[in-house]
């Protein structure tokens, strides 16, 4: 029986893909191509694509996350639209269009839930992994955002219109809802660290963020850098940086601040602010390095040409280069030699070496974005 189990393993990672090659799936990724409904199969270390898959509707705002077994993308499109991508047979399996509008999703720690976040009409739904069978229609009377999974077959989410942080726990026959109040103004995205503890929600309402502690027998929020752009005029926002592009190098996070030019320290054990490091630009994307060595920077319009690196030891900005116009999005591969950056108004996704900062390729693909590395099926948040 034991040999059936591992039999059972191996083929899961390894199959025949629909040319009839023999396929393993650690070494593979997706990228969106945002403007024609597609995605493109890549191979991370030949640094080319191998296939591209269509018909998954808009993918303006689009994520992705995979199954246990590396094989199946669940890609959750702006259009409400829930995709289940069989990577092996380099296909669509399944498809529904669950909402009128949606932001993001997550997959259960044992891989037979996948969620949704809506925006139109609000709440979430959660959906059978094998055959995207609707299994809970979760309500909120509000846009949703920052949906994650937690261990313990949970996903937390945050209540853009209330102020609120949402733990829908699937561990036994019926979801059972914990709502936590007091959260802030308009929570806009949110994270969680990698052991599944400390849920952060960024707020757009107010300068700071609120965090939970999952572990907490009652978690309540504590805020976070409260008023950290108190005293100083505004700026206007062109775009909200993500938070699950989050940065956590030994003890400290690094998170990019909303309308400013800057990217804020803070001590992980107590959440008290150590830092700020002046960047070039509003950034998007704050990303540490896999080892924790290096914080990778992305920024907003009208300065999204430029990639700037900092160096966790000294803060300070060590690399600045300018890749493209429209450089949206970055993915490390597993242990960090690489990371890949999709540059949409050039038609690109560009691949550096992380230590030199020599560029390694590139390949061509329509209007990318996100960049999804196969390793994420085994990372609790992504």
């Amino acid at each position: 029986m034991k040999f059936l189990h591992m039999l059972f393993a191996v083929f899961a990672l390894i199959g025949q893909s629909a040319t009839g090659e023999t396929l393993a799936t650690g070494d593979l990724g997706l990228v969106i191509e945002r403007a024609s409904g597609s995605v493109l199969l890549v191979d991370q270390s030949e640094r080319a694509v191998l296939h591209r898959i269509e018909g998954l509707g808009d993918l303006s705002h689009a994520s992705l996350v995979y199954s246990p077994d590396q094989r199946f993308a669940f890609v959750f499109g702006r259009d409400g639209g829930l995709t289940k991508v069989d990577i092996v047979q380099r296909r669509i399996a399944k498809r529904v269009v669950q909402a009128g509008n949606s932001i993001g999703g997550a997959i259960s720690d044992d891989g037979t839930l996948v969620a949704v976040s809506n925006y139109e009409p609000g709440g979430v739904r959660v959906f059978d992994a094998e055959t995207l069978e609707l299994v809970a229609d979760i309500p909120t009377g509000s846009k949703t955002v920052g949906l994650v999974d937690a261990p313990g077959r949970r996903f937390v989410f945050s209540l853009w219109d209330a102020g609120e942080t949402w733990i829908a726990d699937f561990a036994g026959n019926d979801a059972r809802i914990t709502r936590v109040e007091g959260m802030g103004a308009n929570p806009y995205d949110a994270l969680i660290t990698g052991d599944g503890r400390q849920y952060i929600a960024g707020l757009f309402g107010e300068d700071g963020l609120s965090a939970l502690d999952l572990w907490a027998e009652t978690p309540q929020p504590v805020r976070v850098l409260a008023g950290y752009g108190r005293g100083e005029t505004p700026l206007p926002v062109y775009k909200m940086p993500h938070l699950e592009g989050w940065a956590l190098t030994g003890r400290e996070f690094v998170l990019p601040a909303v309308g400013r030019h800057e990217v804020l320290w803070v001590d992980a054990r107590d959440f008290v602010e150590t830092g700020r490091t002046i960047t070039h630009g509003q950034p998007v994307f704050a990303m540490a390095r896999p080892d924790g060595r290096q914080v990778w920077v992305n920024f907003a319009h009208p300065l999204n040409d430029t990639i700037q690196v900092i160096d966790t030891l000294t803060r300070q900005v060590v690399h600045e280069f300018k890749p493209g116009p429209a450089a949206l999005h970055m993915e490390f591969t597993p242990r960090g030699h690489e990371v890949w950056i999709s540059v949409r108004d050039a038609g690109k996704v560009m691949i550096y070496d992380t230590r030199t900062f020599e560029k390694l390729g590139e390949i061509d693909a329509q209007d990318p974005s996100g960049i999804f590395f196969t390793a994420r099926a085994h990372r609790i948040g992504l």
